[in-house]
C-alpha cells in the first residue's frame, strides 16, 4: 500500500469509524501532517477542528439543520431590503411597527431619518459594504474560482424580481470609495499596503438568477459585520475567509456543498473568535494581539539565529514590515491557495493554535538565512514581503524541527 492510502485509510479509520465519538487527538495528529485532498477530508476535518461540529457524530444532523436555518434566518433579517417579502407579498407580516395608511411601516419608509428606522441602518451599511465589495472582487486572483459562478446560488437574493438591493453589490458604486485607509477598530488607521498585495483586477457580477463566488463570500462577511458592530469589517478578513469558502465550495460530497455559505460562515466565526485580536487595534499590546505575536516571533528568531536577528534590527527592518501581515492574515496572501491549505491543516490542528504559526514564519526567515545576511535594506524588504516560491513541504518540516 502506498504512503498515499495509508493516509487515506487513517483519515477514513478516525472520520467514519464505527464509534460515535471521533477521536480529535487522533484527528489533530493526523492532520497536523497535511489532510488528503481527497473526499471531504479536509472539509470535515476543519469543521471539527475550529469546533463548529462536536466529536459525536450522532449530533451532527441537528447540529448542521439548526445553523443552517440560522444563517438562512441572518439573511432574511440582515440582508434582505426592510419591508422585502420573501414570498412576494408586501412589508412583513407581524411587524410590531405603526403602519401608515398604505400599509407601509413608519419605521419602515425610506425617507425615515431616525435611527431606529431600518432603511436608515441599511443606508449608513454602505460605508463598510464598500470596503467588502472592493476587497471580495480581487480574491485569490491566482485562481479563477471565486469568479466562476456558484452551483448553490442563494435563491432569495438571486431571484430580486426587480427589487433593488437584493444583492449587495447593487447598493454600492466602488468609485465612491475614496480613502485609501482602513479603519482598525480602536485607534487609528492601518496602511493598505501593510495588509495587500493583491490584484487591482475586480471580477464582474452575475446575472440575474446567478451569483459568482466572491458574491457569496462578499455576504458572508457583511453578516459577520453586522453582527459583531463592536469589530465590524476589517480588511484583511477577506484573505481569511477566502481559503475556508473555497474548501467548503468544494467538498466532493454534494449534501454538504449545498450548504458551504452557511457552513463557511460559522467556521469563519469560529476562527474569527481565536484571531479577533489580531484585528482590533486597542488589543494589539494584549496576550493575543498582533504586537504581543510579532514579539514572539521575535524573540524566537533572536535565539534560533543571532546574527539574522542582529542584521535585521541594524537594518532597522522592523517586525512589522513583514510579519504583521504573515501573522494577522495567517501566512494566506504569501502563498498558493494549496498551499495555505497545507499551511491551515497543521495551524487547525495545533492545540496551542499559534505556537506552529511562529514556528513557520521563523523558518521562512531561517531557510532564506544566506540572502538576508548579503542583502541590504531594501533587497530584504522585497524578500520578505515577497517570499521567493518554495515546496511548502520544506517550510514546514523546518518548522516542526524548531524546539
Amino acid at each position: 500500500m502506498s504512503i498515499f492510502k495509508a493516509r487515506v485509510k487513517e483519515f477514513e479509520d478516525v472520520l467514519a469509524a464505527p464509534q460515535d465519538v471521533v477521536d480529535l487527538k487522533q484527528l489533530r495528529q493526523l492532520a497536523f501532517n497535511g489532510v488528503p485532498d481527497v473526499q471531504s477530508f479536509r472539509a470535515l476535518s476543519w469543521k471539527l477542528l475550529l469546533g463548529y461540529l462536536g466529536p459525536k457524530r450522532s449530533s451532527w444532523t441537528s447540529t448542521l439543520a439548526q445553523k443552517r436555518a440560522l444563517y438562512k434566518q441572518f439573511i432574511e433579517e440582515l440582508v434582505l431590503p426592510p419591508g422585502h417579502s420573501i414570498n412576494g407579498g408586501g412589508a412583513d407580516e407581524g411587524d410590531g411597527d405603526k403602519v401608515n395608511s398604505v400599509g407601509v411601516g413608519l419605521q419602515d419608509h425610506p425617507l425615515s431619518e431616525g435611527p431606529e428606522s431600518r432603511w436608515n441602518t441599511f443606508f449608513n451599511d454602505n460605508e463598510f459594504l464598500l470596503q467588502i465589495d472592493k476587497d471580495v472582487r480581487r480574491l485569490c486572483p491566482d485562481i479563477s474560482f471565486f469568479q466562476q459562478p456558484t452551483e448553490y446560488p442563494c435563491e432569495i437574493v438571486v431571484h430580486s424580481k426587480g427589487e433593488h438591493g437584493r444583492r449587495l453589490h447593487e447598493r454600492v458604486v466602488p468609485t465612491v470609495l475614496s480613502s485609501a485607509n482602513v479603519e482598525r477598530k480602536g485607534l487609528g488607521m492601518t496602511k493598505i499596503n501593510l495588509i495587500t498585495k493583491r490584484s487591482v483586477e475586480n471580477y464582474a457580477a452575475m446575472e440575474e438568477g446567478q451569483e459568482a463566488h466572491w458574491e457569496v463570500v462578499q455576504r458572508i462577511l457583511f453578516i459577520y459585520a453586522k453582527l459583531n458592530p463592536g469589530q465590524g469589517y476589517v480588511q484583511g478578513m477577506n484573505e481569511i475567509v477566502g481559503p475556508i469558502y473555497y474548501v467548503m465550495a468544494s467538498d466532493p460530497d454534494l449534501s454538504y456543498r449545498t450548504h458551504a455559505e452557511a457552513d463557511c460562515f460559522f467556521c469563519f466565526t469560529a476562527l474569527m473568535s481565536e484571531i479577533r485580536d489580531f484585528f482590533i487595534k486597542t488589543l494589539d499590546d494584549a496576550e493575543g494581539g498582533i504586537k504581543f505575536m510579532m514579539a514572539r516571533l521575535s524573540n524566537m528568531l533572536k535565539s534560533k539565529d543571532l546574527n539574522i536577528y542582529e542584521l535585521l534590527k541594524s537594518q532597522e527592518l522592523h517586525p512589522q514590515y513583514y510579519s504583521f501581515r504573515w501573522l494577522t492574515l495567517l501566512l494566506s496572501q504569501e502563498f498558493p491557495l494549496p498551499d495555505v491549505l497545507r499551511i491551515w491543516d497543521s495551524v487547525f490542528a495545533d492545540e496551542q493554535r499559534f505556537d506552529f504559526l511562529i514556528k513557520i514564519c521563523c523558518s521562512m526567515i531561517l531557510i532564506q538565512r544566506e540572502a538576508i545576511l548579503e542583502n541590504d535594506f531594501a533587497s530584504n524588504v522585497k524578500l520578505l514581503q515577497n517570499y521567493p516560491p518554495i515546496d511548502i513541504n520544506v517550510v514546514i518540516t523546518h518548522a516542526g524541527s524548531l524546539a
